[in-house]
């Protein structure tokens, strides 16, 4: 850095929501990298394993605004990674609060601080992914008729408080990430899939997504924030890729035999009605649902082209790669 950007760096003050989940902690890490002062914000899970002299910790619930108008005093930017990823029926309440209510929050706390700008983290979902395999790109919007998951429509109308603050005069950048592959707590987020090939893993579908790394998703988080873009949103996704692909390169970054049953619609339809039981018995979540049983074998492809055209310098690094590094960090991590 060059003793200009320096100061410029000194001088603002950036808060990062969610600090301490899977994206959260690497936007910190890469944010630091860069001498920022990041106020990291959390509710129940502290950052933790990051220790630098610009980093502040500070617990605070998005549902209460007067914490929240109290932390966002003297804020330049705000990146809002915090909440929940569910599709679990029971959990409608949760996903509605902390997905549209506490961004409404933020985006309001955002505007009555005078926040220069905000990137807000949506995801593919609120795009509406049953679109008949036609690629689904920025200008869609979930819908009921393309997603069935309360997540989907909760993260749309969090979408929603977004572009509410940008006509109230709040600068702000929504991305909409794919599937996030990277080397967080395997017990949590997408991370589990790597836990589950390792652990012996034997069924695959040939559904297909959009994929992308997690530390190309905090580079194109940064890379907005610091442009002069606003008022857009953009898909972050590397490549469409099927489960059966994904699955079998963690298998070979494990050196683990690859699985090798396929999920029919039949078997697919079964496997979540017994869940439900299960759940309804145990009054504990259900590892399948209808929603990810049909997203399992839902084709969606997603273009990412438009980061690409906003952000010419910016490219993404190939999944093979990412899976390759990921599975070395998480056996050292895990052994």
């Amino acid at each position: 850095m060059t003793e200009s950007t320096t100061n410029e760096a000194n001088q603002r003050t950036i808060l990062v929501t969610g600090s301490a989940g899977l994206l959260g902690k690497e936007l910190v890490n890469q944010l630091l990298k860069k001498n920022f002062t990041v106020i990291a914000l959390y509710n129940k899970t502290p950052l933790q394993n990051i220790h630098h002299k610009n980093l502040s910790i500070l617990q605070c619930d998005l549902l209460d605004t007067t914490a929240l108008e109290n932390a966002l005093q003297g804020i330049t930017e705000v990146y809002h990674c915090a909440g929940l990823v569910s599709f679990s029926p029971g959990k409608r309440n949760d996903l509605f609060k902390l997905n549209v209510e506490a961004t409404a929050n933020i985006v309001n706390a955002s505007l009555n601080a005078g926040v220069k700008k905000m990137v807000h983290v949506s995801s593919v979902a609120a795009l509406g992914k049953k679109r008949k395999e036609e690629l689904i790109n920025e200008k869609m919007y979930w819908t009921p008729e393309t997603g069935n998951s309360l997540y989907a429509q909760s993260k749309y109308l969090g979408e929603m408080e977004v572009w509410r603050g940008v006509a109230e005069g709040l600068q702000a950048v929504v991305v909409n990430p794919s599937v996030i592959l990277g080397d967080g707590d395997w017990n949590s987020s997408s991370t589990a899939l790597f836990k589950k090939v390792h652990n012996g893993l034997k069924w695959y579908s040939e559904g297909v997504t959009g994929f992308v790394g997690l530390k190309d998703v905090c580079r194109a988080m940064i890379m907005l924030m610091e442009s002069d873009i606003y008022s857009e949103r953009f898909i972050l996704s590397a490549d469409n890729k099927s489960y059966k692909d994904i699955l079998f390169n963690i298998a070979d970054g494990f050196k683990l035999p690859r699985p090798n049953k396929k999920v029919t619609p039949l078997l697919a339809g079964l496997l979540w009605r017994l869940e439900n039981i299960k759940s309804k018995l145990t009054g504990k979540d259900p590892l399948i649902t209808k929603e990810t049983a049909a997203a399992a074998l839902d084709k969606a492809y997603f273009d990412n082209s438009k980061l690409l055209k906003f952000l010419p310098d910016f490219s993404y690094e190939a999944l093979s790669d990412t899976i390759a590094q990921t599975c070395n960090k998480l056996m050292i991590q895990n052994h």
